[in-house]
């Protein structure tokens, strides 16, 4: 019989260890492919140290906090209300050869009643200014650990407001509710330069209230 359909070669299973024109193709009579191991092009090379290449993005604070730069100052229990005022500010000497790069603020945990936040640039605050401990380098596995250039100030019960520099903004909370900002080393202090935030409760000013302040920065070395 010539019909086509019984010339046809036999369906055979795939050989994964064969080259396809030794079987699926019979117009190659001959070839020199030889057996090859199906791991054989896919085994990956063994590696050593040497053979990874890292490609990491670090965030700029996370950076700084890693060559030892990053620092944390708090102001805690800052009194106001009864007819006076509260502030914390982050204060760079003038002698201290460095610029402050702010990367957070926070005011928090303030009660009993609603408050006011003022941010301000190098003003002069009201009150007697007293100094903060509470200030830290947040990478703790260098040793020693490095010392902050920067001022944690505060004034309790002030009267009065702050005086020269700039005002930024404003804003209002209830009662316990955080305001916060994340600023990425925008606010550069020079030294000489501050950076306040000035508290009130101007809805119930005849009631004692109290809160904290914590700023977040990196300090950069002036060339």
């Amino acid at each position: 019989m010539n019909n086509p359909m019984y010339n046809q070669i036999p369906w055979q299973p795939a050989n994964f260890y064969t080259y396809p024109n030794e079987i699926n193709n019979p117009l190659y009579t001959s070839s020199n492919n030889s057996y090859v191991p199906s791991t054989a092009s896919v085994q990956p090379p063994v590696n050593d140290e040497d053979t990874f290449k890292y490609f990491v993005d670090i965030p700029l604070a996370t950076a700084k906090s890693m060559e030892g730069k990053y620092f944390v100052g708090t102001a805690i229990d800052i009194k106001f209300g009864e007819a006076a005022n509260g502030w914390a500010r982050l204060y760079n000497p003038d002698n201290s050869g460095v610029n402050l790069y702010v990367n957070t603020w926070r005011v928090s945990d303030v009660v009993p009643t609603p408050y006011r936040v003022q941010i301000w640039f190098n003003s002069t605050p009201p009150g007697i200014i007293q100094e903060s401990n509470f200030i830290t380098p947040v990478n703790t596995a260098i040793n020693p650990l490095p010392q902050a250039k920067a001022k944690m100030q505060f004034g309790v019960s002030a009267k009065g407001f702050p005086s020269g520099g700039f005002f930024v903004f404003g804003n209002y909370r209830l009662a316990g509710i955080t305001i916060e900002e994340e600023v990425y080393g925008r606010y550069i202090l020079p030294p000489g330069g501050s950076l306040t935030a000035f508290l009130s409760n101007p809805e119930k000013p005849t009631i004692l209230a109290s809160g904290r302040v914590v700023f977040g920065w990196w300090e950069e070395s002036i060339l």
